[in-house]
């Protein structure tokens, strides 16, 4: 998945943190709900706003930035 289509950085908006197509929802609240437990559909029905392809983004997003750290520590 290209999660770059889903996941903006903008200085101004929560701290310069990714955030989902520039919504004030962070990649962290997500996954952060997702290793609390939440289902999708739990995420969803609470956002509304967002897209299961929107959490998937965030998931992607976090898998490369993994990656990149172990290329880092390599």
């Amino acid at each position: 998945m290209d999660y770059k289509k889903y996941i903006t950085i903008e200085a101004d908006k929560r701290g310069g943190k990714p955030c989902i197509r520039g919504m004030r929802i962070t990649v962290y609240d997500v996954l952060e709900y997702l290793a609390s437990g939440m289902s999708e559909d739990e995420i969803l029905q609470d956002f509304p706003e967002l897209t299961k392809d929107d959490i998937r983004a965030c998931i992607a997003f976090a898998a490369n930035r993994e990656r990149e750290l172990t290329k880092i520590s390599s």
